[in-house]
């Protein structure tokens, strides 16, 4: 009679036992599901059209750009000796606007490669200070439109609020379709090359809308190449030793 009263006293205690833990882990997995809900909801907030494009693998746009370009001049050697017309000469920065395609390849969360064909429109002028007493200065102003073929690498930060900072570098192609009206002027007195390569540099900031993605963009570019072609018999041409590109650029990036 004990034996069966005490199996039925551990049957009672054991099920009120396994009824108190499965309670106890119930309550836990609510707990924990409700925390859970509002972490993610806060990895989330504010990114909601980020999270429209963040599929994407590529997508397309336009580029409209300002750009300020000149030239970094290198004096020939015998700037002093052999020149007695000329005391100096120099690069004056002058304006221009960029028009370009957009196609940007995801490769992972947070890098693109990104080609970038357009046309750019440049003007830079050399400034030749004249030695002889009573003459002006004088410039000689270099009017470009560049075919332009970029291509970048890019670094994006983690998106904030449909935000994201990125930084940039790749490698520039550029023609200037200009230079043949420039060959027919004889009386040029500096003549440049109409290829050149450049390395570019920069940052920005992704902003993420509906229906688009506006990127306002900075960066620099840096000729790797001597563009100057001399040209005998004058002095303008003699006493510089190489010329090299550069260009600063703000750019309005849409894509979507």
């Amino acid at each position: 009679m004990q034996t069966t009263d005490l199996r039925n006293l551990l049957r009672l205690y054991g099920f009120q036992t396994l009824k108190n833990v499965l309670k106890t882990v119930s309550q836990t997995v609510i707990v924990l599901l409700a925390t859970a809900a509002p972490a993610k909801a806060q990895s989330t907030k504010g990114n909601y059209n980020y999270l429209d494009f963040q599929n994407k693998p590529y997508y397309f746009g336009i580029t409209l750009g300002y750009n300020s370009s000149d030239y970094r001049v290198f004096r020939g050697k015998n700037f002093n000796i052999h020149n007695d017309s000329i005391a100096g000469v120099e690069s004056v920065t002058g304006p221009g606007f960029n028009l370009q395609i957009i196609s940007n390849l995801k490769l992972g969360e947070n890098f693109d490669i990104r080609f970038l064909p357009g046309f750019a429109f440049a003007e830079r002028s050399l400034e030749y200070d004249p030695s002889r007493r009573g003459r002006l200065d004088y410039l000689k102003k270099i009017e470009s439109v560049f075919v332009e073929l970029p291509f970048q690498v890019r670094y994006k930060s983690a998106p904030y609020h449909d935000k994201r900072l990125f930084v940039l570098a790749g490698l520039k192609y550029s023609y200037d379709i200009q230079s043949r009206s420039r060959t027919r002027q004889a009386t040029d007195l500096v003549k440049v090359s109409p290829t050149d390569f450049a390395i570019e540099y920069g940052a920005g900031m992704q902003m993420f809308f509906p229906y688009f993605i506006f990127s306002p963009e900075f960066k620099m570019s840096h000729g790797l190449g001597n563009i100057l072609i001399y040209k005998q018999g004058f002095n303008e041409s003699g006493i510089l030793e190489k010329l090299l590109s550069r260009m600063f650029t703000i750019s309005l990036h849409f894509e979507g």
